[in-house]
């Protein structure tokens, strides 16, 4: 598989410490029962003591070499093996943050962390599987048939009869397994899809009183998995005591055999006791290859998922010859964009054209899903434009030098997400040298440093992951002051201030005016009372440009801004 070759390659060293150490452990097993077998026919039989001293040293010495390869092998292996599977989740989380939106959606996130987690788990696994066995399995199965046919040729022509039915037995039950353990991982993403959803959605549950509900969806999916994994089980089970049957049998036949021959005078008792333990090592090694079959179609699977999300090539690159503009002002400029999802019936943005120029307000207004907050992150490429050009400062946004993007644009998206930490660590992700003095003016513009100061700790106060441990306003206005701490050309504000109350909005906006005074001031909006004051209102409708103008202009000339301004307050209270 690729995946184990590209991030095997660095551990090749190691890899071959471990094959030595276990081509020597291996070597070792395989000498040891000759050397029983001359104790026996050499020593007690003639009764010479010498004998069984010397060649019991020499069976010391071999089994403390043999000991410590083992351990040394299994070291080498185990570190091998983890330090393969951190690799694999790293590439895999270097690869999730170079994706668009896109491919977050086409994966889903409860597969992709299924993928870094147990995936990457079942592939370790094989590693260290494989650096235990792959050497000693082929070695032992050879090797311990030319031992056996030097005891005695007509005794291992059982193998013939042995080797085959386990052989064959195992490949039965592990073709049955393979597509059990494809739809084990599958299920596996279902239980994480459910559980994942339940834990985010949990206060909607609580409200709606869904609680039976959602236990019977998860009972739903954990019994789907039980029911593979019990299939799984089964055969399992039923590989280990048919093994086992094979292995107790072909020891009785071989001593029914043997016996024959020892008391004919054909075989002596120290051969048959070796060729016993050559046909024990033979059906050990098909043993040890069956393990590994078992967990190899497992792993497949899981390197093929893995596979998929490594080899997926993002939506959104790095332009080839980034550019950087020779001056920075933030003017936007839509030219005929059209813009729709992968797998949509029809675009979201139809033909949009318009200009947000440096030092004013454009506010964004339409119906529930008429493209509002798709327009805004077309600016910092969230998506790429299907068809048009979006523009900063004259240059195409796909040939923006991406560190550049980045500085121009300070997001607040419509679902205000806090990281868990502190209050200073997630300001910090908008302005990482910001200085106290400036995280404090940012919350202060945002009219959050008034609830900040009662938390304890103030900046260093504890913020639970996602920031459960606040409200939704405060939520709302600390991702605000995250995009404040940034300083940037470029604010979007995406629904930005729809959980604050009307006081709290009036004197975010008011406070806000002297810091974006030269910026570009992109606002989505519902309420017309937020954006009544904006330079330029654009009206969307079904994903189209109706109107655009200032909140008076509109009202005398577009009947849908009209409309939602009517749906909100009194023609008078407007004007």
């Amino acid at each position: 598989m690729s995946l184990l070759r590209t991030h095997l390659r660095p551990y090749r060293g190691a890899i071959a410490v471990v094959v030595v150490l276990q081509l020597v452990q291996t070597i070792a097993s395989l000498y040891l029962p000759n050397l029983n077998a001359r104790i026996i026919d050499e020593g007690v039989a003639v009764g010479d003591v010498d004998a069984i001293w010397r060649i019991g040293a020499i069976m010391l010495v071999i089994t403390l070499a043999q000991g410590v390869a083992a351990v040394v092998a299994v070291y080498y292996g185990a570190r091998t093996a983890m330090a393969f599977g951190r690799d694999v989740r790293a590439a895999l989380f270097a690869r999730v943050q170079t994706f668009s939106a896109q491919e977050m959606g086409t994966f889903g996130a409860p597969s992709l962390i299924t993928r870094t987690t147990n995936d990457v788990q079942q592939v370790q696994m094989l590693v260290m599987m494989t650096l235990t066995i792959i050497v000693m399995a082929p070695i032992m199965l050879f090797g311990g048939t030319i031992m056996a046919l030097q005891e005695d040729v007509q005794l291992s022509a059982l193998l013939l009869v042995i080797v085959p039915v386990l052989i064959g037995v195992v490949a039965l039950l592990v073709s049955r397994m393979v597509p059990y353990f494809r739809q084990m991982q599958t299920r596996i993403d279902a239980v994480n899809g459910v559980m994942r959803e339940q834990i985010t959605g949990i206060r909607v549950i609580r409200a709606f009183v869904r609680d039976d509900l959602e236990r019977a969806r998860y009972a739903a999916v954990n019994g789907d998995l039980r029911d593979v994994s019990i299939r799984v089980g089964k055969l399992m089970a039923l590989m280990f005591p048919i093994v086992m049957l094979v292995m107790n049998a072909s020891s009785v036949v071989v001593l029914w055999f043997g016996g024959r021959y020892v008391d004919a005078g054909e075989m002596q008792i120290g051969a048959l006791t070796a060729f016993l333990s050559y046909i024990m090592f033979i059906l050990m090694a098909v043993l040890m290859s069956s393990m590994m079959i078992m967990i190899a179609p497992r792993a497949a699977v899981s390197a093929g998922r893995i596979g998929q999300v490594l080899n997926s090539e993002p939506t959104i690159v790095a332009p080839a010859n980034p550019v950087v503009p020779a001056t920075t002002t933030g003017r936007i400029e839509f030219e005929g964009v059209s813009f729709g999802y992968p797998g949509a019936d029809q675009d979201v943005l139809h033909d949009v054209s318009f200009v947000a120029e440096p030092g004013r307000t454009t506010a964004i207004i339409g119906s529930t899903g008429s493209g509002k907050s798709t327009l805004v992150n077309l600016v910092p490429r969230l998506f790429d434009a299907r068809a048009g050009t979006v523009r900063i400062d004259g240059v195409d946004v796909r040939d923006l030098d991406p560190d550049h993007l980045t500085d121009l644009v300070g997001l607040v998206p419509q679902r205000a997400f806090l990281f868990s930490g502190t209050v200073a660590s997630n300001l910090r992700l908008g302005g990482e040298d910001a200085s106290e003095a400036e995280l404090w003016d940012a919350l202060r513009v945002a009219q959050a440093d008034g609830f900040v100061t009662e938390m304890d700790g103030g900046l260093e106060a504890e913020i639970a992951q996602g920031g459960t441990n606040v409200s939704g306003g405060q939520r709302q206005r600390l991702a605000i002051a995250r995009a404040l701490a940034h300083r940037p050309r470029i604010y979007l504000f995406d629904d930005s201030f729809s959980a604050l109350d009307f006081a709290t909005d009036a004197a975010l906006r008011q406070a806000l005016k002297p810091l974006v005074r030269d910026a570009v001031v992109l606002v989505v909006a519902q309420r017309v009372a937020s954006i009544r004051d904006a330079d330029q209102i654009l009206v969307l409708d079904e994903g189209r440009l109706v109107a655009s103008g200032t909140h008076h202009e509109l009202l005398e000339s577009s009947e849908t801004y009209r409309e939602i301004v009517t749906s909100q307050m009194t023609l008078e209270e407007a004007r």
